[in-house]
């Protein structure tokens, strides 16, 4: 070849190059749609939620992104209502054109939400709904993060009946998740022969629980289950517990108050009190006999742990909504496209350790590769203290009066 020849096939493969690189470069981001409540009664855990979604988001992208194209996040305010949020969803997957949707929070609106993913085919992570009707429709394209709601007083029963004690009272703000929480909890106190002697539920956004909790004072139980989603309602339920001078040996409370922020709020009238609770910072650090083994069990959980504090100072990060977003993209990497019905393959297939753990799904797409786990206050301090295989502490029982507290 002249010399003339190869400047010019050089030449050519340069202007081939050039043209094709801006078409790579101009690829669209794949869009994630969601809503999550940024006003109304569930806005503080609904931005908690959020900021998993966007941690994961930008790691993802800093990782390259998924399909060789960068992730975005599109997000509407549903405003703590189920009606806005279906309308909206509806406008994320119409309007919008979101190529993959994320879950709202909590099981009434994602239950509700969960029509409309289904009928555009689009699979749907739901990172805050453990209601397991949601999954007994028929429904395909739902899978869930959390276990099933009605074990999540398991721990706090077992505990319960080892330490020989022989009445409950279970109540809980009227949803469908905390419904399911109580009604679990009824089975698990039968199995375990202790006595319900109170079953109670109070509105939506209820800030005064004076006369549920003078039933539970009549009803005198050495356990109280409370199924409550809110930190602020979980402060205010321990409060007004003081205040009319309710005593139960045990209370149990389900995971939307083992925030941090519960303790910040309450200081030492929080101590003694049980939370159930999915993941913990904590849990990555210790277990019975050892460390366990961060990158294999929950793959990348210091640094998550580590650029939440580093993203979002002060606030909590809703480590769910985090892996949520892991099983996502690891399905659209899996399935090798974005098509509602490959993806949603891939998910259901899938037995894949997330930043929240173990994720593995029935037919029916129900969480069962995890297992509740219950901490109690002690010292200030989140005390994982079952199961006891993964407990470094020991209940502290059993909780004092309260006139007997310092």
């Amino acid at each position: 070849m002249s010399k003339a020849a190869k400047v010019s096939a050089v030449a050519l493969l340069v202007a081939l190059a050039s043209a094709v690189a801006p078409v790579t470069e101009a690829q669209p981001p794949i869009r994630i749609g969601a809503t999550l409540p940024q006003t109304g009664v569930y806005a503080p855990p609904g931005q908690n939620l959020l900021r998993g979604y966007q941690l994961c988001v930008k790691h993802m992208n800093e990782k390259g992104g998924v399909l060789e194209r960068k992730l975005e996040l599109v997000v509407h305010d549903d405003g703590s209502d189920s009606a806005t949020a279906v309308r909206l969803y509806e406008k994320l997957i119409t309007q919008d054109k979101v190529d993959l949707v994320l879950g709202p929070y909590g099981s009434p609106i994602t239950d509700a939400v969960a029509d409309v993913t289904e009928k555009h085919k689009m699979p749907m992570v739901a990172p805050v709904a453990a209601e397991t009707s949601i999954h007994r429709k028929g429904r395909k394209f739902t899978f869930g993060m959390l276990p099933d709601a009605g074990v999540f007083h398991e721990g706090l029963i077992d505990l319960a009946a080892k330490k020989g004690l022989k009445t409950v009272a279970l109540i809980n703000v009227d949803d469908l998740g905390s419904r399911t929480v109580t009604q679990g909890g009824i089975q698990l106190a039968k199995k375990r022969g202790l006595q319900v002697v109170l079953v109670e539920a109070y509105p939506v956004g209820n800030t005064d629980f004076s006369a549920v909790l003078a039933k539970v004072r009549a009803a005198n139980p050495d356990v109280l289950g409370v199924a409550e989603g809110v930190v602020e309602s979980g402060v205010a339920i321990t409060r007004q517990m003081k205040a009319l001078n309710v005593n139960p040996r045990m209370v149990g409370m389900t995971p939307g108050v083992s925030q941090p922020r519960f303790y910040e709020v309450l200081g030492r009238d929080a101590e003694f009190v049980y939370m159930a609770t999915h993941w913990l910072p904590e849990l990555v650090e210790v277990r019975a006999g050892g460390l366990i083994p961060i990158a294999r069990q929950y793959p990348g959980a210091r640094e998550f742990v580590e650029s939440s504090k580093k993203e979002f100072p002060g606030a909590a990060v809703s480590s769910n909504g985090y892996g949520a977003c892991q099983i996502l993209v690891e399905a659209v990497k899996r399935a090798g496209s974005l098509d509602g019905v490959k993806v949603r393959e891939a998910i259901s297939k899938m037995d894949h350790n997330t930043v929240f753990g173990r994720f593995r799904v029935d037919r029916d797409g129900i969480q069962i590769g995890q297992k509740v786990l219950v901490v109690q206050w002690q010292d200030g301090k989140r005390v994982i203290v079952w199961p006891e295989e993964l407990a470094p502490g020991t209940p502290r029982f059993p909780t004092p009066p309260w006139s007997h507290r310092p």
